[in-house]
């Protein structure tokens, strides 16, 4: 579909329809390697590559992004005490009012989906979906048989309506538990562990449905999601 270019760049988070005209006017755009300056040109948005003062983007609808937390970050446009996790992505990203897809606490690391599709993200957090999250608990005290058992079984948890459970449970030393689940309310992982008389003394969200962090993504960095990554969360834009 073609639009204007005044128009996909105020898509594409550059600002204000008035900014975004004033910045092709004065400091022009490379499309293809050519300079513009004419907002009003027309460009058809498919497959379209552009140049904003030297850095290169693609045209995207949407953003769907994979961002690897590190601790003392909050999931907050509001941060209390700490930097924001919104700090870490590029302020085009902000402006096309991203959101994060199942939030992280201030000590959780790990795997973190941010988009600007309401549907998608509506998608990764409805309990109703049961999209997997798998995170890896270091634990203060010795992990046993009787509180795995007490996980998979399910425990209560206060001002929840029904028992939670684990849908996966692995020991992977004494005190560290890989542990899978299928809903996402607050600080469910902690409490859960907490209801089984032990405690989180470290956490990281290793995996999101079928989608790993890996190693090739170090804490602080972020990711477009390609759609491989997208067939993994079982999401078709």
């Amino acid at each position: 579909m073609k639009q204007t270019l005044v128009k996909i760049l105020q898509s594409q988070g550059f600002g204000s329809r008035k900014e975004c005209t004033w910045m092709i006017k004065k400091s022009g755009v490379k499309i293809d390697g050519k300079e513009c300056r004419d907002p009003k040109q027309l460009f058809e948005t498919d497959d379209l590559t552009f140049e904003v003062t030297s850095q290169k983007w693609t045209f995207r609808p949407n953003v769907y992004l994979v961002l690897n937390k590190p601790k003392g970050y909050e999931c907050s446009h509001t941060p209390d005490h700490h930097e924001s996790v919104f700090e870490l992505l590029p302020v085009q990203f902000i402006n096309r009012k991203i959101q994060i897809a199942g939030r992280l606490d201030v000590d959780t690391e790990g795997l973190l989906l941010l988009s600007d599709d309401g549907q998608f993200i509506h998608h990764v957090t409805s309990p109703k979906k049961g999209v997997r999250k798998t995170y890896l608990a270091d634990l203060k005290h010795p992990f046993s048989d009787e509180q795995k058992a007490m996980l998979v079984s399910g425990v209560e948890l206060h001002q929840e309506h029904e028992k939670l459970s684990a849908t996966e449970v692995e020991a992977v030393s004494e005190r560290q538990v890989r542990l899978t689940i299928d809903r996402g309310c607050y600080h469910q992982v902690r409490r859960m562990f907490g209801a089984v008389s032990n405690r989180v003394e470290g956490l990281k969200r290793e995996k999101v449905g079928e989608l790993s962090i890996g190693d090739d993504l170090p804490p602080g960095e972020w990711r477009y999601l390609e759609a491989v990554d997208l067939e993994r969360l079982k999401w078709v834009p």
